[in-house]
């Protein structure tokens, strides 16, 4: 059986609105990929004070940002000063936390999470996803909403504007 795994974009949802959209989905974990846990914009999503009120909705917090994250802090990720997301894919700190992810999700319903709200304008769509997929792993996206896109109606959305990075 393959896992199913979900994503999701805090945007400026408050804290209640997002714990009610990732129990919705029967998310226990939330993995962050940020590459810094942070959030200037939204303070509530700084990682300590998320630790918190996840902890207190009964839902787990893993970072793994630092392999994970669209803007790694290595150069040699990048081409010409932008972050080369096939690099990224084919580095070693990437490949490893996938197989984490994928263990993870075997264990419990997990979210991977960045900041954007929509999941075609995030890296969490075009890196990790392409990635969880190229293993047998089945993506949803849990919208602001609180309805669930596919992964291939995402593929759909996101055709016109970017060829597929492992195809």
């Amino acid at each position: 059986m393959h896992p199913i795994l979900y994503s999701i974009g805090h945007s400026n949802h408050s804290p209640a609105r997002f714990l009610e959209l990732l129990r919705g989905a029967g998310i226990g974990l939330l993995v962050d990929v940020r590459s810094v846990p942070a959030s200037r914009f939204v303070p509530a999503y700084r990682q300590a004070a998320m630790q918190g009120w996840l902890a207190e909705g009964g839902i787990g917090y893993r970072w793994l940002g630092q392999h994970l994250g669209g803007k790694p802090r290595d150069p040699a990720l990048q081409t010409g000063g932008r972050t080369d997301y096939t690099k990224v894919a084919a580095a070693a700190g990437f490949q490893l936390a996938i197989e984490n992810l994928l263990d993870l999700a075997a264990e419990q319903p997990l979210a991977i999470m960045c900041a954007e709200r929509d999941p075609a304008d995030c890296h969490r769509a075009r890196l990790v996803t392409p990635a969880l997929t190229a293993r047998g792993a089945e993506m949803r996206h849990i919208l602001s909403d609180g309805g669930v896109e596919p992964d291939a109606a995402l593929r759909q959305r996101l055709a016109p504007r970017q060829p597929d990075l492992f195809g």
